[in-house]
C-alpha cells in the first residue's frame, strides 16, 4: 500500500492510495470465509456452503467494505505520520474514477481530494490598544439599590389613597362585555404616564376607565389579569371599568442593622457605610463579566477581520455539502458560507494562539472550576459546601456528562484566554456612566 500526495497550491493537494493483492487477499479470503460458516443462503446446509457460492454473492460488497477500510486507515496514517494539517476530511475525487476492476481484482488506485490549513502570522502585542470599559457605580445607583432592598423587606399596609408605588386592587369589568375578574395593577409599573395619572390620588371604590393593554406586560401578563386565554387576550380590544376595592402601599424597611443581618447574615454588616461598600463591590463585579465579554469581543472582532487567512473555499463547500448531517442546499450553502469561513478562521487564530503561546487547560482545572460552581450553589441555598473530598467527588460525577464536561472546558478555556489577551495587549480603561455602559455591552434596546 502506498500514498502519494500531489500539491495542487498551498491550501489544496490529491492524494493518491495505491492498493495492491497482498495489502487486502487475507482479509478478504478470512471474511468470505467466515460468511461461508454463518450464511444462511437456500439450498445448503449452513457451514456446507462452496465458497465460489459464497464469493459470487458477497465477494464484491465485501472487497469493498475492506478495501474502504484500507483506503482510510492508510490515508490518517499519512496525514498524521506528514504532520499535515487538513480542513475536513479527505474528500473521493469525483471526477476521477476508481482505478481498478472489482469483479477481477489485482491493482487498486483511489484519488482524494484535501484543503489544507494555511500558514499565517497573528500580531497580537503591546501595540494594539483595546478599549477596557468600566461602569461607574455613582452615589446614586447605591442610594436606588438601597431603596429597592428596603422595599423588598418592606411591609405592604392599606393606605386611603392610591400613591406613584402603591398596589391598586379591584374589580375589571368589559365595557360592553361579559368579562369580569378581580386583579391588581401596580401603579409603579405603569408606563403610560396619563394612565398612571388616572390612579394616583384615588380612594376605594373609585371607578377608573382604563385599556387593560396599558397596566399590562404582555398577552400572558393580561391573560392572567382578567382571567382569559391567551389566544383572546392577543385580540382583546377596547376599555375595561376598574372599581377599587383596596389600596396597598409599601412601607419600606429601616436601613439598620436587623436589615444587615436578614441579607448578609447576623454580625457580617454594621452599618450602612459597610452595606454601600458590599453593594459597590457586588456591582463592580457583576458588570466585570460584561466588561470582560465586550474586551474579548472587540479583540475577536479585531482579529477576524484583520488578519489574512486564505481558506480553500471550493474545497470547504463540496466538503459541507457532503459532511452536512442533514441535506442543504448549493444556495443555502452560498448564503451561510461567509458565516462558515468567519468561524472557522476564528477557530485557526485560536488554534494558532493556544499552541504558540502553551495557553493548556489540564485536567485538575477543570475538576477545581467545577468544584467552585458548586460550592458557589451551596452558598446561594445557604448550604455549607462539603469536604474537599466529597466536593471532588461530586464534581467528577457531573464532568461525566459530556455536555457539561464540554461547556465546563469551554468556559476554563475562555477564561485563560481573556487572561492572555489582558496581559498581551494596551488596556484603554474607560469608565462609563450606568446607562452608556448598558448601551455598550447590550447595544440600544
Amino acid at each position: 500500500m502506498n500514498v502519494v500526495e500531489e500539491k495542487i497550491d498551498d491550501l489544496n493537494a490529491i492524494l493518491r492510495v495505491s492498493v495492491s493483492p497482498s495489502d487486502y487477499s487475507e482479509k478478504v479470503e478470512k471474511t468470505l470465509n467466515d460468511y461461508r460458516k454463518k450464511a444462511n443462503i437456500p439450498g445448503f446446509r449452513p457451514g456446507k456452503i462452496p465458497t465460489a457460492v459464497v464469493k459470487k454473492k458477497y465477494g464484491r460488497a465485501i472487497l469493498s467494505e475492506e478495501l474502504n477500510k484500507l483506503v482510510n486507515q492508510s490515508l490518517n496514517d499519512f496525514i498524521r505520520t506528514n504532520n499535515l494539517n487538513v480542513l475536513g476530511n479527505p474528500l473521493p475525487k469525483t471526477d476521477e474514477p476508481i482505478k481498478g476492476d472489482f469483479v477481477n481484482p489485482q491493482e487498486f488506485e483511489f484519488a482524494f481530494e484535501i484543503g489544507l490549513a494555511p500558514e499565517f502570522e497573528v500580531n497580537l502585542s503591546k501595540k494594539n490598544t483595546f478599549d477596557y470599559l468600566k461602569m461607574d457605580v455613582s452615589e446614586e445607583m447605591l442610594d436606588k439599590e438601597i431603596e429597592n432592598l428596603a422595599r423588598r423587606y418592606g411591609s405592604l399596609v392599606s393606605a386611603e389613597k392610591v400613591g406613584d408605588k402603591d398596589m391598586v386592587l379591584g374589580t375589571f369589568s368589559q365595557i360592553g362585555g361579559e368579562i369580569t375578574h378581580t386583579s391588581t395593577i401596580s401603579v409603579e409599573y405603569i408606563h403610560d404616564e396619563a394612565v398612571k395619572k388616572q390612579f394616583v390620588g384615588q380612594t376605594i371604590g373609585t371607578v377608573v376607565v382604563v385599556d387593560p393593554i396599558k397596566v399590562s406586560k404582555g398577552a400572558d401578563d393580561l391573560a392572567a389579569m382578567l382571567g382569559i386565554s391567551k389566544e383572546t387576550a392577543e385580540t382583546l380590544t377596547g376599555d375595561f371599568e376598574f372599581k377599587i376595592t383596596e389600596i396597598k402601599t409599601m412601607i419600606p424597611a429601616a436601613v439598620d442593622q436587623a436589615l444587615f443581618d436578614k441579607l448578609f447574615g447576623e454580625g457580617q454588616l454594621n452599618s450602612e457605610a459597610e452595606l454601600r461598600a458590599k453593594i459597590s463591590d457586588d456591582l463592580t463585579q457583576m458588570f466585570q463579566n460584561d466588561s470582560d465579554r465586550v474586551f474579548s469581543q472587540k479583540v475577536t472582532t479585531e482579529l477576524i477581520e484583520n488578519t489574512k487567512v486564505d481558506l480553500p473555499e471550493e474545497f470547504l463547500k463540496k466538503w459541507i455539502l457532503a459532511s452536512s448531517e442533514k441535506e442543504i442546499t448549493q444556495a443555502e450553502l452560498d448564503a451561510d458560507f461567509g458565516n462558515y469561513t468567519k468561524s472557522l478562521k476564528w477557530q485557526l487564530i485560536q488554534n494558532k494562539l493556544t499552541k504558540e503561546n502553551g495557553i493548556k487547560v489540564e485536567n485538575a482545572e477543570i475538576i477545581d472550576y467545577t468544584k467552585q460552581l458548586l460550592a458557589n450553589q451551596y452558598a446561594q441555598y445557604g448550604i455549607p459546601a462539603p469536604e474537599d473530598k466529597d466536593l471532588e467527588d461530586r464534581a467528577k460525577t457531573v464532568l461525566q456528562n459530556k455536555e457539561e464536561a464540554s461547556k465546563i472546558f469551554d468556559n476554563v478555556y475562555g477564561i485563560k484566554m481573556l487572561r492572555f489577551f489582558k496581559e498581551t495587549v494596551q488596556l484603554n480603561e474607560k469608565v462609563l456612566p450606568y446607562e452608556q455602559f448598558v448601551e455598550a455591552a447590550y447595544g440600544k434596546n
